[in-house]
């Protein structure tokens, strides 16, 4: 328990009801004090600023700036700042980005009430935190594969495909069902294996290495009508 007071939780989702799931969940121990809430990583860095939290749970996949990115940001403005990842992907590249961008621990959504308390005091005494998922993860990654693109997820590889088919990221969350941030945390995943800057060095490696089709058929526009 901080010495001066409860510990200062900030929490950083898009998701109101994940938010409200956290808020409720807080009210529970008197050492904790939730004192802002962001929907984005545009918004934490306003808040941030303006009520200097001790400890902020940061969702990973936002729209807009991500978690990764805000956490750099955040950590280059306030140091002093603990920030715990939170997240839904048990990715072993995510976690690692998490990890460079300065957090102190990582957690998985649906964690109990007791956990996430014990990991902020943790986060806030500067001790890491990892999920027992977390860690499965990075210990039973596959080795690099010396071929381009053999650790392209099968998700990655649709992706790459709707890519190179000329959709906008808008476009393939529809066509695959998902978020638009969901999209762009495939489309990290797909430069950093592939070593690509930017879509079209994406698509031309993916061609080059016979990742994707030769010519990829863009999905018919009047599809379902």
């Amino acid at each position: 328990m901080a010495e001066t007071g409860p510990i200062r939780v900030m929490t950083v989702d898009d998701h109101e009801i994940l938010r409200g799931g956290i808020r409720f969940s807080l009210l529970a121990f008197d050492d904790l004090e939730l004192v802002g809430e962001a929907r984005s990583g545009e918004e934490a860095l306003r808040l941030c600023s303006e009520l200097r939290p001790d400890v902020v749970l940061m969702d990973m996949a936002m729209p807009g700036m991500d978690g990764v990115e805000t956490t750099e940001a955040l950590l280059a403005r306030l140091p002093q700042v603990q920030v715990l990842a939170l997240s839904s992907f048990h990715d072993p590249e995510v976690i690692r980005r998490a990890m460079q961008a300065g957090a102190i621990g990582y957690l998985v959504k649906g964690i109990s009430a007791e956990h996430l308390a014990q990991a902020i005091r943790e986060a806030y005494a500067g001790r890491p935190t990892l999920a027992p998922e977390a860690v499965q993860a990075l210990v039973h990654r596959p080795a690099p594969s010396p071929v381009l693109g053999n650790d392209l997820t099968g998700r990655e590889r649709e992706v790459l495909a709707l890519l190179a088919a000329g959709l906008s990221n808008v476009e393939i969350a529809r066509r695959l069902t998902v978020k638009t941030s969901t999209v762009k945390y495939h489309l990290r995943g797909i430069y950093s294996k592939l070593g690509a800057a930017n879509r079209a060095e994406a698509v031309a490696l993916a061609l080059e290495n016979k990742l994707i089709p030769s010519q990829p058929k863009a999905p018919s526009r009047r599809e379902g009508s």
